[in-house]
């Protein structure tokens, strides 16, 4: 078990930000991994993080259990699967900052467009939602699958598809949750593969896992708070952010 109190300096803030974006707040999540590579290595701060997210990811899915899209996971998780393949297969060749990089920039762009076209209308529900598109939701699918594999950022790429979609508020939140629930498990057989899993990464996992657990609980508290005519707008702004700190990232891996 880690027990430099610099890094539970970091991994608690990390971790309740993890337990935020389970509960329904998507997205700001991808900021937890980044926040614990700044004292451990980014290894080491990733394989720490996905055994808790897999526990997590059994309160979000139970707490939405009942609105989800089938449609929606029927055409992504077997994209997501070829792209956490494909990620498994490229993870020497590509680079995760490109990754990022580009991820970031069109997550902020799309997010910005969004808004705008809201904002040109006088209510949230004149917003017509966008054709349905199977051939994007797949690609989508399969970009979320590799970008979380590569760079642990497959939300970006889930919103892109989804967003604007606009399904009611519950819905979007469960089918989210049941899809990174998927993932998340796709991915275990590569860290299993690498040996990450070792006694120090599950005890320090373990330490964690109850406040990752009751800010998951707080995450779905907060978020059915959130009045559901402005939820989108949130999460829109919350990509933005994402976006951003990918973005950053990413230059500063392309340029250091």
């Amino acid at each position: 078990m880690l027990t430099d109190p610099l890094f539970y300096a970091v991994a608690i803030p990390a971790v309740i930000l993890l337990g935020l974006a389970k509960g329904g707040f998507a997205g700001i999540g991808v900021v937890a991994v980044p926040l614990m590579a700044l004292v451990i290595s980014p290894v080491l701060a990733a394989s720490i993080t996905l055994p808790i997210l897999l526990v997590q990811d059994v309160v979000s899915v139970w707490s939405f259990r009942r609105t989800w899209d089938k449609g929606l996971l029927l055409l992504m998780l077997p994209a997501a699967a070829v792209g956490i393949f494909l990620g498994w297969l490229l993870a020497a060749r590509v680079s995760v900052a490109a990754v990022e990089l580009s991820i970031g920039l069109i997550s902020i762009a799309f997010s910005l467009q969004r808004l705008w076209a809201e904002r040109a209308v006088k209510a949230a529900d004149a917003v017509e939602a966008g054709p349905a598109r199977p051939w994007l939701g797949a690609l989508c699918g399969a970009a979320a699958g590799f970008t979380s594999q590569v760079a642990h950022a497959g939300g970006p790429p889930f919103q892109i598809y989804v967003l604007p979609r606009r399904l009611p508020r519950d819905t979007f939140i469960g089918t989210s949750a049941i899809f990174f629930a998927a993932v998340n498990w796709m991915k275990v057989p590569a860290y299993v593969a690498l040996g990450q899993f070792t006694r120090p990464v599950l005890t320090t996992a373990a330490v964690l896992l109850p406040l990752a657990l009751a800010s998951t609980w707080a995450g779905v508290w907060l978020v059915r708070r959130v009045p559901a005519e402005g939820f989108y707008k949130v999460i829109y702004v919350l990509l933005i952010a994402v976006g951003g700190k990918l973005a950053y990232d990413g230059a500063h891996g392309l340029l250091g």
